[in-house]
């Protein structure tokens, strides 16, 4: 078991942890799709979103307007019952409430309880997390914490699918994820599918994310692991869309209310941009929507990043101190193949960053991304320096690109492709300097497909 993962569950047993415990409830039957998680008065969640040493986010959404609060303790300590303070649902936020809970320490877990107008609301799941651990300057090695990564979600809904029927299969990949108890769940982008009866509307685009995120076997992920998102094109408009999307500051502001990310733009103000740290990784979030130039203007200006982003991006890189430095995105950044909408389309911009890494000497950088319905592992060789590799995980629900392996990709590394249904998983472990980065694609059943293991001393 991974040293900051939460303690391993079976998804055999079924655990109503309340916060006035003695013990636990432990009911005996299988957790699979065929259970019904009954969400009484919330329509999703609840869900862990930002996670830090002294501090927490969990974030709900309501049926109707209501009084929540959050109750929580540390699960070593009977006696103190920490509560937030009472936040009232509106349906013009969507009936959505993010809490941070500010009485936590470093390294310990929690359980919490949500209650809605003075009523607790029992889950037949564990509702916890764990906050990040003190581990810099001390004797003892740093601890091992897992990253669980995807993307391409989709949920089928009647009356809003096209006449050759849904896109969406394979919901219990999220019961399978969950038992991998990942410390974070990484979302990278298409984690909802709007469809054009919802993008023109902020109410349109709020009931897509509520239908989505509502999905019953994916409440128990949601309220046991600590969620970060950005975003790609069909959470941010119609497909393919960019700068130009006129919907884009409605689009924006749904997602700040779905998704409790500890930032949103470099300024706070345009796109989505974030950074999170866990243990000795540095994750940076990047936002391929919000200043992307259209597909079919064709001048040396075209770009994905915009230049305040990209700034930014080079900054952060080499001031980060991490052992690794995971830039997350949610278009494919090594790929040779134009057909999709990847970096390849902006080549002086993607050889201009791979540039700035080079020259600013930045070791341990490795990108993620999603998109293209498929898994597979990208190198790049740079002459003089460590090679640069890309883990895409795609899709999660959405339909599968079957013929992956026969499709153009010049940095493709041979053998680490997957055409169905998949999630990643990045997994930091072993003693100081000596770290190891794992990335490994799961198939539904959880099922380890491939991996590579990447030694701290390659990344130099």
């Amino acid at each position: 078991m991974m040293c900051f993962s939460l303690p391993v569950l079976p998804l055999t047993i079924k655990i109503l942890c309340r916060l006035s415990m003695v013990s636990c409830l432990v009911v005996s039957s299988a957790l699979t799709s065929a259970d019904v998680f009954a969400q009484g008065r919330l329509t999703a969640g609840p869900m862990v979103g930002h996670v830090d040493m002294r501090e927490a986010n969990i974030w709900v959404q309501t049926r109707t307007e209501a009084d929540v609060r959050i109750l929580y303790r540390d699960s070593a300590q009977q006696g103190t019952v920490f509560s937030t303070s009472v936040i009232r649902t509106k349906h013009d936020d969507g009936r959505c409430a993010t809490f941070r809970l500010r009485e936590v320490e470093p390294g310990r877990t929690y359980y919490y309880d949500v209650e809605i107008d003075g009523t607790k609301e029992s889950r037949p799941y564990p509702t916890q997390f764990r906050t990040q651990p003190v581990w810099k300057w001390q004797t003892s090695n740093p601890p091992s914490a897992t990253i669980a990564l995807g993307s391409c979600f989709y949920v089928n809904e009647t009356g809003y699918e096209r006449s050759t029927g849904g896109y969406g299969s394979d919901e219990d990949i999220f019961l399978a994820l969950h038992n991998k108890r990942p410390d974070v769940m990484l979302w990278l982008g298409d984690n909802v599918y709007l469809r054009e009866a919802d993008w023109n509307s902020r109410s349109g685009i709020e009931k897509r994310y509520s239908h989505t995120r509502s999905l019953p076997q994916l409440q128990p992920l949601l309220a046991s692991t600590a969620h970060y998102a950005t975003w790609d094109d069909h959470d941010y408009g119609p497909n393919d869309s960019d700068r130009s999307w006129w919907g884009k500051r409605s689009a924006r502001d749904v997602f700040m209310q779905f998704w409790p990310n500890p930032s949103y733009g470099i300024d706070g103000i345009n796109g989505i941009t974030s950074q999170f740290s866990l243990i000795d990784v540095d994750v940076f979030l990047l936002d391929d929507r919000w200043f992307r130039s259209p597909d079919h203007r064709k001048d040396d200006s075209s770009t994905i990043l915009g230049e305040e982003q990209y700034q930014w991006l080079v900054d952060v890189l080499a001031s980060s101190t991490a052992t690794f430095k995971i830039v997350a995105v949610g278009s494919q950044f090594l790929t040779t193949d134009t057909r999709k909408e990847s970096f390849a389309r902006m080549p002086f911009e993607r050889e201009r960053i791979i540039k700035a890494i080079t020259d600013n000497k930045i070791r341990g950088v490795v990108f993620v991304s999603g998109d293209i319905h498929a898994a597979e592992l990208s190198r790049r060789d740079r002459e003089g320096t460590y090679p640069l590799f890309e883990l895409t995980s795609s899709s999660l629900t959405a339909g599968s690109n079957k013929n992956i392996a026969d499709q153009p990709n010049e940095r493709r590394v041979e053998g680490k492709t997957f055409g169905e249904h998949n999630f990643g998983l990045i997994t930091v472990s072993g003693p100081t300097k000596s770290r190891v980065l794992s990335l490994a694609i799961h198939n539904i059943r959880g099922e380890r497909v491939w991996g590579i293991d990447l030694n701290e001393a390659d990344l130099k």
